[in-house]
């Protein structure tokens, strides 16, 4: 166990880069649907899977998107996953033919509480550490588990004083 904070091993994330590598996972997901290739819906995990969703359903063509929220977190501790709103049951049946796309997979316990009700659904992450792979079908780029990732909707633009010098 390291002493360090979440902040100190982080991975700073721009809209630039989250935008690139949601389409990244587009285009890995792009044919592979089991429709002739194609996906009927785009399901997001709020609140971090909607930007990455809406970037995914414009690039796949996708006009049916919808959302699961499920909470997992309270501030920086993970704790018992619970939804709090369900996607249309009828679109969704068992998940067959629908991406579940999240920002991140970390312990896996909102995938794997979204895979047990929708089996068949394909889960794409933007970015998966270790302990979660397990539960993500697709993703893009792999971070350590010691790893905290500051998405850009969680940050602030702020002033930063000169390593050096003054202003």
């Amino acid at each position: 166990m390291s002493d360090r904070l979440p902040h100190e091993k982080g991975f700073h994330i721009s809209w630039d880069q989250i935008h690139r590598d949601s389409r990244a996972l587009a285009w890995r997901l792009d044919g592979h649907g089991p429709d002739d290739g194609a996906w009927r819906a785009v399901v997001a995990i709020t609140r971090g899977g909607m930007a990455p969703a809406m970037i995914i359903a414009r690039e796949l063509d996708i006009r049916t998107v919808d959302t699961i929220s499920v909470k997992s977190y309270d501030h920086q501790d993970q704790s018992q996953a619970q939804v709090l709103k369900s996607p249309d049951a009828k679109m969704m049946g068992d998940g067959e033919g629908i991406l579940v796309i999240d920002d991140l997979v970390d312990s896996g316990k909102t995938l794997e509480l979204v895979r047990a009700l929708y089996p068949k659904a394909h889960f794409a992450t933007v970015y998966a550490k270790p302990k979660g792979r397990p539960q993500v079908d697709s993703f893009i780029t792999e971070v350590s588990q010691d790893t905290w990732i500051f998405f850009p909707w969680d940050m602030a633009l702020q002033y930063v004083q000169p390593y050096r010098g003054k202003d």
